[in-house]
This record gives C-alpha cells, structure tokens and sequence, in this order.
C-alpha cells in the first residue's frame, strides 16, 4: 500500500510540477516570434505604436522566461528524487536528448536574451532585431528537443534493450519518432493560440479601463486576427495529430472517447459520465457516427474499445477512463470558443469601415461585449494547453515509456510522507506564484496604460532599463 501512495503521490507532484512549468514556455515560444514582429515592424514604419507593444510586451517575455527556467530546473530534479528508473532504463537518449536543448537552444537564449531586454539604446538597431529574433529562435529550439523526448516516450524507435537499459541503434529514428511532427505542430500552434488571446486579452482590458491608444488597437488586431488564422489549422493538425495516436496509441483514443467496445459507427459523446466498475458510460448525450467520421473518416469506421485493452487475468491496460475522457472535452470546447470568439471579431472589424460610428463599437470594430468577453479569454491558451497536456500524458498510462517502461517500475522508494510534504510544498509555492504573475501582467498593463488610461509617450529606444 505504501508503494502505491508513493507511486500515487509521485505522479501528482510531477504533473504539479510540469502543469505549472508548461505554463511559462507555451507563451514565450510564441512571444519570442510576435515580438520580432512588432520590432520588424517599427523598424520598417517608423510608427511608435509598435515600439509600444514591444516595450509591454517584453517585460512579460522577461517575467514568463525567468518563471520558465526556474520551474524547469526543480521539474528536473524529480527524474533523480522521484522517478530513478526512468534515468537508469533510458537514460541513454533521455540524457543527451536534454543536453541538445541545453547546448544549442538554453545557451543561445541565455546570450541574447540580455540584449534583447536592456540594448535597445545601447546597441545598433539592427543588432537588436537580430537578438530578438535569435532569442525567439532560441525559444523554438528548446521547445523541439523538448518535444523530440516526450514524443520518444510515446512512439518510442531506434534502440534496443540490453540488460533493461536502453541503446541508441539510429538518432536520427529517435528524433523523428512517428509522433514528433505532429506533436511538435501541435504544440507549437498552441503556443501562439495562447500569445494571440493572451495579447487580445490583455489588449482588451486596457481598452475597457480607458486606453484609447493606437497601441491598443494594433496589438488587439494583431491578436485576433492571428488567433482567427490559427485556430483553423490547430483544428486540422489535431486531426492528423489523432489519427497518428489511434495507429500508435489506440488505448488512448479509446479512453478519450469513452468507448468500450470495438465497433463501427461509433457516436461522437458530448457528455457522458464514464464508469470503469461497470464497464460503461453513465448519462450519454451523443451524435450518432460523428466519432468513426472523426476518427476514420467514414461512418462505419471501426474505433477501438477499452476492453481490448483488459488482460486475461483482470489487470487493465488502459488509461483511467474519467480524466483522459473529460480533459480532452476541456480542450476541444476551449478551442470552439476561441474559433468562435476570433472569427466574429475578425468579422466586425472586416466590416469595421461600413459600420464606422456606432456606439456599441469599440476597437477596431469589435462589439463592446466582445471586449468583456475577451478579457477571461485571455488565459484560455493555458486552459487548453493543460487539457490537451493531460489527455497525452494520462492518455499513456500505465506506461511511462509506451512498451518499454511503467510508471510503477520507475517510482523511487521514498516514504509516502516524505513525498506528500514536497508535494504540498511545491502547490503552496506555485499557488503564490501563478497569482503574483497574473497580479504583475495586470499591473504592466494599467502601467502601460497610465494615468487615467491614457498612453504616455516615450522615447522609441528607452524599452527596458535596468532600473525598471
């Protein structure tokens, strides 16, 4: 029983851990990028609106980056306090995999990043664009080796196990694992949905405590209209990204679609209330077919059951049902509302110029009530990035590495108290944490805005400085 509270409460301080960690780099991945755009941007028009963003923008880049290193660094920690016989079986590509990250992705953040914040006016302007755009580069490489491991610990290839441990045969196989482009694409789409309401969001609240500033309204376009661009390709890669998981994981696609049978024309379940015990779902509100039309493309396609995955002596070999059911719903019903919210926004301000003078307008054509509606959407991003996260992650189970290693053989044998006091440390930290990062962006945003809501102008160069 101790094993398994130790395995239990292992499991839920790594999520604590990784759920407040993804946090961070699923916004300065994309931020990196839109950055390099407002400062392209000045750069090309002169116009100060965009040195405005930049200038905002960048100090929660600086906030989000230091926030992502440190909790990266103690999410670390826990292969060797927590999880020991994940580094002893497969340390042989988890290692290098992450030594790759450091060497070609930490370090050129690490160098630029400085320059990046505090250069503007101390170096040409070219060579600022170009440490933006470095960093920003920087950011992408780090989030692909990352991606590269965890996609390895889905579909793993290209080893062997000698004596239990895992051997290198091909990198190249490694790298590109059958799941990494998709999850890679997957990822990186979420993180510049996540930048684009995050952006829009925040655009918005300045606009509705006052802020009438051209700034306001070009990062408020910006975000929507990025968010509108993207949300339609998150859509398509999601299918590609589903369609490689039922070929390599069909245990998984079972469980987010509450089937428990192996059968054709399957229903789409908006809502249903699975119950392991029984073997059954409880209270099904569904489509009939959608979820074969889904998954096969074809009404009569075949979708995999649960209980394929149940061994002849009891022991269940697939995923707990209930979480990987219900957080896969979280995901796609966040996506439909910012599919829904960006394209009627995109659409009033496509308008924008015919209907020009009505009251209820406000920035750039977009309906007031949009704008309050935008305003909590601002950190849906991470409402979807932790959904889609924990429906692969538990998706796995019991697997740690798919085929290769469980959960339960890489556990450390650690007193279950011992982990339950860390855990409980470890929320109490992040708890403070996630509430003084959304304190602080608040508070750069009525900075920004300034008194009584209005921009106060500023020198283009005096970005960041030291004393700030």
């Amino acid at each position: 029983m101790d094993a398994l509270d130790t395995l239990m409460l292992s499991r839920i301080q790594f999520a604590a851990n990784i759920s407040f960690h993804i946090l961070f780099p699923t916004i300065t991945i994309a931020l990196g990028w839109v950055l390099l755009f407002f400062r392209v941007r000045f750069a090309q028009t002169g116009a100060e609106k965009w040195m405005n963003a930049y200038r905002l923008w960048v100090k929660i880049f600086a906030l989000s980056f230091a926030l992502g290193v440190v909790s990266g660094i103690t999410m670390s920690f826990q292969f060797g306090t927590n999880w020991p016989g994940f580094m002893k079986t497969v340390g042989n590509i988890a290692g290098p995999l992450l030594a790759y990250e450091v060497l070609t992705a930490f370090f050129l953040e690490a160098a630029f990043v400085g320059i990046m914040l505090f250069g503007a006016s101390r170096v040409p302007a070219w060579l600022h664009v170009l440490a933006t755009a470095l960093v920003a580069f920087g950011t992408t490489v780090s989030a692909f080796w990352i991606i590269v491991l965890n996609s390895w610990m889905h579909t793993p290839q290209g080893f062997e196990m000698i004596d239990g441990v895992a051997h290198a045969t091909n990198w190249m196989e490694i790298i590109f694992n059958p799941s990494m482009p998709y999850r890679f694409t997957h990822m990186m789409l979420a993180s510049f949905l996540t930048v684009s309401f995050l952006i829009a969001g925040v655009s918005a609240f300045r606009w509705l405590i006052g802020d009438r500033s051209a700034e306001i309204r070009t990062t408020l376009k910006t975000g929507l209209l990025l968010g509108a661009v993207l949300i339609p390709a998150q859509i398509l890669m999601g299918d590609k990204h589903g369609l490689n998981t039922l070929e390599y994981q069909p245990q998984k696609v079972a469980a987010m679609e509450g089937n428990w049978e192996t059968q054709s024309n399957v229903p789409l379940l908006l809502f249903a209330i699975p119950d392991e015990a029984a073997r059954e779902n409880r209270f099904e509100i569904a489509i009939p077919n959608i979820a074969s039309l889904i998954l096969t493309h074809s009404f009569d396609g075949v979708v995999p059951g649960l209980n394929d995955f149940v061994a002849k002596d009891g022991t269940v070999e697939h995923p707990p049902v209930a979480p990987v059911f219900w957080s896969f719903r979280v995901m796609v019903g966040t996506g439909m509302a910012m599919l829904l919210l960006s394209w009627v926004s995109a659409f009033y301000m496509w308008r924008w110029r015919h209907l020009e003078g009505r009251t209820w307008f406000a920035a750039e054509g977009v309906p007031r009530v949009i704008l309050f509606a935008l305003v909590p959407m601002a950190f849906s991003g991470w409402v979807a990035t932790l959904a889609g996260w924990y429906t692969t992650e538990i998706g796995r189970q019991p697997w740690l590495v798919q085929g290769v290693l469980t959960t339960e053989v890489a556990v450390a044998e650690v007193p279950a108290p011992m982990v339950m006091g860390t855990l409980v440390a470890y929320l109490a930290v992040y708890a403070a944490l996630l509430i003084a990062y959304i304190g602080v962006v608040v508070y750069l945003a009525r900075k920004a805005s300034g008194t009584g809501g209005m921009s106060t102008p500023r020198p283009a160069s005096a970005i960041l400085t030291p004393g700030e």
